[in-house]
This record gives structure tokens, sequence and C-alpha cells, in this order.
């Protein structure tokens, strides 16, 4: 693992490269200046700026990988770019600029943007500013709002080398990042906090837990109300009201516990039922669904195709056709384990004409894709996953109204009695809703489209490195990519040698180390800019890995 330092430049042989690295940045790869013979470009404000650089290599003659610059005199660049520029800032603010940006391509990791973001706030703290401006550039906008900054203004620029001014404030700063409040504490003397101030949250790829958004995980801290106020009852009922518009359902109730807990609700519904079933399996969670089916002695037949296949609908079809005593069908959308994503539509469609009960575990499509669940009988979610919220509650949604069934079901299981409470039977966690309310807010803003176009070019990204995908591109789910791995290679290795470079992945489940899978998930508050490092990183590693470890 490549060990990085980071300091304010200080040798003329640090300048020198800076110059090598500003001409990279801005004639090579972002065509703002002409190019000339010698490759270097000094910058117009050389003698005002405070350079921080990431380094590696040896101590006494580093190798400069990484750089930016500081200024506190006015005016600044964006003063010439953007007139009035304080007409669009807070006012009252001390101001320092960010400018010359640049990583090297082959050190754009996440580990060198957050040491270079320290060497900033460590800047602003020393010369007294709380606020930081910065022109980024639009290719970048998803990185730097990760890191706090707000856009402001017009975009600048022309062409191909076009900036959005943005401005971080040390107050965001401190609240949205752990490495900078610990920074700040160590400014202040605090000498234990000062190793936390290294620290380096790993980029997270997972199914879950996944990262949360900072003002998402504040709310968890905040006192909580009374779960039988009137005020949070009536917020209950706006947050279900959303997830209701959301999906297309009429009822959904919060069930607090892990998804799993809103399939065992989903099953006891079932349980009500006078019909057997069918059930589709396809893959792990599939397998978890018919294992329900059996401890609740439901009766069912079951289809089973190898994992990472699609359902022929023909054959589904044909099946139903075959027992008219089929009143029900549950299945899985998005089967987690292979990264195949279901076709719900046509199941819909299938089960409606021959009035069949659908029923659907919906935990990993629920927030990736568009769902509408006008013709599913019963569907199950969690806040946890691609909405972004804490992990706590499952959401089971229905189209009709439950009524509760004392005489059959346990009441925590009841949906009927969630329903007849108001959606609050029990003491509940009331952060854990308002935490979900602001999710909804992010995952609003974001849409799920941004995620669909990042994981097409993802999977593209790793077919054209030679990597073998295991669901078929037409029924790829966006939040969960499957690489299978040759033999010869070890999933385990490689998601560990991934884990030590900073790029968490799912490798570990009992049932991808038995199929040396190992996969990429986009879900919750997912980075997607260093995507292209976690492929260039999982391409080195699938030809340097051991063989297979067995679990």
């Amino acid at each position: 693992m490549t060990g990085y330092r980071f300091k304010f430049a200080q040798r003329e042989s640090e300048f020198e490269q800076i110059h090598r690295l500003n001409y990279a940045a801005f004639v090579e790869e972002i065509p703002q200046h002409a190019p000339n013979p010698e490759r270097r470009l000094v910058d117009q404000f050389h003698a005002e700026n405070t350079y921080a650089i990431g380094c590696i290599g040896d101590e006494e003659q580093p190798e400069v990988v990484a750089m930016l610059a500081l200024r506190s005199t006015r005016p600044f660049s964006l003063d010439r770019k953007l007139a009035n520029l304080d007409s669009y800032l807070p006012a009252h603010r001390s101001l320092c600029e960010i400018r010359l940006l640049y990583i090297r391509p082959d050190h754009r990791n996440g580990k060198v943007m957050r040491g270079l973001m320290e060497l900033v706030a460590t800047y602003a703290i020393q010369h007294h500013h709380d606020m930081a401006l910065i022109s980024g550039t639009t290719r970048q906008q998803r990185l730097y709002r990760h890191l706090g900054f707000e856009p402001f203004g017009p975009l600048v620029g022309s062409g191909d080398a076009q900036f959005q001014p943005m401005y971080l404030t040390v107050t965001a700063s401190l609240r949205q990042t752990p490495w900078v409040q610990a920074l700040q504490a160590a400014a202040n003397g605090d000498a234990a906090s000062h190793a936390a101030s290294h620290y380096d949250p790993p980029l997270n790829y997972l199914p879950g837990p996944v990262n949360i958004a900072p003002d998402v995980m504040a709310l968890m801290g905040q006192p909580m109300l009374s779960h039988r106020s009137a005020q949070f009852v009536a917020d209950l009922a706006r947050v279900q009201a959303r997830l209701c518009a959301l999906v297309n359902a009429p009822h959904v109730e919060f069930l607090f516990g892990s998804g799993t807990l809103g399939n065992e609700a989903v099953a006891g519904q079932i349980s009500l039922l006078p019909s057997r079933g069918l059930m589709l399996v396809s893959g792990e969670f599939g397998r978890r669904l018919r294992d329900d089916a059996h401890r609740w002695q439901l009766d069912f037949s079951t289809i089973e195709i190898p994992w990472g296949d699609v359902f022929d609908l023909t054959a589904v079809a044909a099946a139903l056709d075959a027992d008219l005593a089929i009143g029900w069908l549950w299945c899985v959308h998005s089967e987690t384990s292979s990264g195949v994503l279901n076709d719900l539509p046509g199941l819909a469609a299938l089960c409606a004409a021959r009035r069949v009960k659908l029923c659907v575990d919906c935990i990993s499509s629920l927030g990736v894709v568009p769902l509408d669940l006008r013709q599913v009988y019963l569907a199950s979610g969690t806040s946890g996953k691609a909405l972004g919220a804490v992990a706590g509650l499952a959401l089971v949604f229905s189209n009709y109204a439950p009524q509760t069934q004392p005489e059959h079901l346990p009441s925590y299981l009841d949906l009927g009695y969630y329903r007849q409470a108001n959606g609050v039977p029990f003491t509940v966690d009331t952060n854990l809703v308002y935490a979900l309310d602001r999710a909804l807010d992010h995952f609003e803003a974001r849409g799920a489209d941004a995620t669909a176009q990042t994981a097409a070019s993802l999977r593209a990204n790793l077919r054209a490195r030679g990597l073998t995908l295991v669901a078929p591109e037409h029924a790829a789910s966006p939040a969960v990519t499957t690489i299978a791995l040759p033999a010869h290679i070890s999933s385990l290795a490689v998601g560990d040698a991934l884990a030590q470079q900073g790029f968490l992945l799912s490798y570990r489940s009992k049932y991808l180390i038995a199929r040396n899978w190992l996969q990429i998930c986009l879900m919750g508050d997912y980075r997607a800019d260093t995507l292209p490092d976690l492929v260039d990183a999982l391409a080195h590693w699938t030809t340097h890995a051991a063989a297979p470890v067995t679990a």
C-alpha cells in the first residue's frame, strides 16, 4: 500500500514538480492554457501561493503526486471571473482561495484528496479564515459536494474548461468530516486527538452498512420525541405518504428491525391466504424466502434456476396455468447475491391476468430503480440500503388495508395491528423515522437515474478490463455488480488487498466465497468519482492475487 505524506511545499525541487503538475492539469487534462516545449506552467500568483502537496518516496527527495494552492490576498482569481463575487457569499466571512487542485491519475484513490483537505483546514485555522473558495471543475462536482463544498453563482470559463464557483465553510467541514474535527481539537491543544486527525475512512461499496449523509446521521443524536405525541404520529403519517407516493402503493407500515423482519411480516400475511403458492428462487435471497415459507409451513411449489440466470416468464406462466390452485407468488426483485434484476412489471402482468397475488422482496431495489407496486400484493423494503437512511426500519407495502389478526399472528408481525394503532403500536425510535425523512430529501434530489448511468459505466469499464460479470447486461441491477473471478485468482485475496488500499467491497459472505465472487455495490451516499480508481486497483490485483482460499 502506498505511503503518502502531506505537507506544505518548501523546497525548490518541490516547486519545480508543482509547475510540471500544473502543466499536466491545465494544459494536458483541462485545456485551459496553450502547450509549451518545457512542459511546465508557473502560476500567475506563484509568489503569493502556499502549496499543499502529497508526496511519496524518499523524504529528502520526495515525488510530488498531488498539489493545490492556497491564497489569502484579494483580488482572488474568482474576482476576475465573477463580477460582484461577494454578493453571492454569506456576509462577514474571512476568505481564502483554493486553486490549482490536481492529483496524478494513478493516485486518485480518495486518501490523497482527504490528505490535501486536511492541509486546507490547517491553513484556514492558522490564518483565521472561516471560508475557502474554489473554482471546481464540472467533472468533479460530486466529489466537491461530498467534501462539503456548496455551489454558488454561474459557471465560469468556457468550452472544455468550465468551472463551478463553490465555497467551503470551516463549520461545514467540522460538521461533516471527523478528521477535520479531530484536527481542530489538536489545534486547540488536545494532543490525544492528534492521531485521530489522520482518520481515513474507507470507500464504501458494500450492500450494507452503507454510507450515510452527515445530516441524516446527525438526526440520530437529537433528543427523541415521545412516540405517542401528536407531532410524531403526524410526522410518521407524512413520511409514510412520501414512501407510498414513491412506489405507487396505497399502504406502508414501519416495523423496527432489519429487512428480514419485513419478510417475516409478509410471510405472516401470506399464511392467512387459503391458497397454495409458487416460490421463485435464483440466488441466496430467494433461497432465504423459501426457507421462511417452510418455517411458516406454507403450501407451495418452487421454480429454481441457476444463480445469475433470469426467470423465463413463459415458464412462470406455464407453472401458474398448470396449477390453478396457486393463489400467490413470492420472489426477490433484485437478487443481491448475483446482481440480477428480475422483471417485476412482467411478473406483475402475469399475476394480475391470473388473479394471483404477487409478493416481492424489494429490499435491494427500493431506491435503485423506479418501482410501481400498484399490482403488488405485498412488498418488503428497508431504510438502510439504497434510500441511504439508518438501518433499523423494515418497510412493508401493501395494495390492500391489512386487518388485525390476533388469533393467527404474533402482534409484532401483525400489519393490521400496526394500521389499527396509526403505525405506532409499540415503543419506537422516533429518530429513525426522522433520519429516513431527511434521507428521502437526498434521494429525491439525486434520483435513481444517476446511479443507473454510473453503474452502466462501471460495468462497461470492468468488461473492458477483461473481468467477467455474473448478471447479463439486460438484467443487471444498478446497485449490485457481481464479478466472477477465474479459479486461479482468490476473491478473498483480491478483496483483502482492495480493503488494505481503502476500498470496501462485498466478498466475505459464505455464498460469495463459495463461488469466488466479489461485488461492487452502489447504495447510500456512495462515491462515484473514485470508481475509476477502484477498477484500476481491481484490474491490478486480479493479476497478482494468490490461489483461492477455502472459507
